[in-house]
């Protein structure tokens, strides 16, 4: 089979599966990539919302973290779920430590029914630690406004934010275009360079974890060897397909389908 190459997702537990670490591992697997897993945080969830979250104390967090890195070394590490500042700061100083590469943040923040996920006070945290650790951040629009302060409503305001990120201390920053209303078009600023990713919107219900999984897609295959760029692109088609094929599972906001 050759080298078998390998992720980590560090990220909040949902026990319905259609977000969280459930839906990292499923996308790790979808690429062939061995995953792993540190929990940040428990959550009581499922198609119709967040009822309610545990964090996990950051010295089991750190313990996750070391039980990892000290024998798999990951290819990629993604970042989701993370609640409150000492988690902030324990991920931060591990994967300084052990020197990651390819980190991918998807900037949780709240979840689709407005549950807040990360405490108030954590923003500036989750700035100043993780964003110069990161090698992509993936903000939906939303997210974007309550870390920089620019609402994006059109094409140019979009830029402003990705350029504002920039100044930030982001090495490369892809705005997600889901809440969009005309179109599901991401920007992508890499290498100082304005990408345009444009794509159809899809009249799907069915869209529960759809950031997680697109984050964990592009870790997936950054772990591969594949540029950021072309990760990305793969990671935006296998989760519009996902979103196609979703499934008709619960009763609120369906799951993605990450079989392929």
């Amino acid at each position: 089979m050759g080298e078998i190459k390998t992720a980590l997702t560090i990220a909040g537990s949902d026990p319905s599966g259609g977000a969280g670490i459930q839906a990292d591992l499923k996308t790790f697997t979808a690429f062939k990539v061995y995953g792993m897993s540190v929990i940040t945080s428990l959550t009581a969830q499922n198609t119709k919302g967040v009822s309610n979250s545990f964090p996990v104390p950051e010295i089991f967090v750190k313990e996750q973290l070391d039980s990892v890195f000290m024998d798999i070394f990951p290819d990629s590490v993604k970042i989701g779920m993370l609640s409150n500042e000492k988690i902030i700061n324990t991920v931060s100083e591990r994967l300084s430590y052990y020197k990651a590469e390819n980190v991918v943040m998807d900037t949780v923040i709240l979840s689709t029914s407005g549950y807040p996920l990360l405490d108030k006070n954590a923003a500036n945290a989750l700035i100043k630690k993780l964003f110069p650790l990161s090698s992509l951040i993936t903000p939906n629009i939303n997210e974007a406004y309550l870390l920089n302060g620019i609402k994006i409503t059109d094409k140019k305001s979009a830029e402003e934010s990705a350029l504002k990120f920039k100044k930030m201390g982001v090495k490369n920053v892809l705005i997600k275009g889901g809440h969009f209303k005309e179109h599901a078009n991401d920007l992508l600023l890499i290498n100082d360079e304005l990408i345009w990713l444009n794509s159809n919107r899809l009249n799907s219900k069915n869209t529960h974890g759809t950031g997680c999984t697109l984050s964990s897609a592009i870790a997936g295959n950054l772990a591969l060897g594949t540029s950021l760029i072309k990760s990305v692109q793969i990671a935006k088609d296998y989760v519009y397909n996902a979103i196609k094929n979703g499934f008709d599972l619960g009763n609120g906001i369906g799951p993605l389908n990450h079989f392929r």
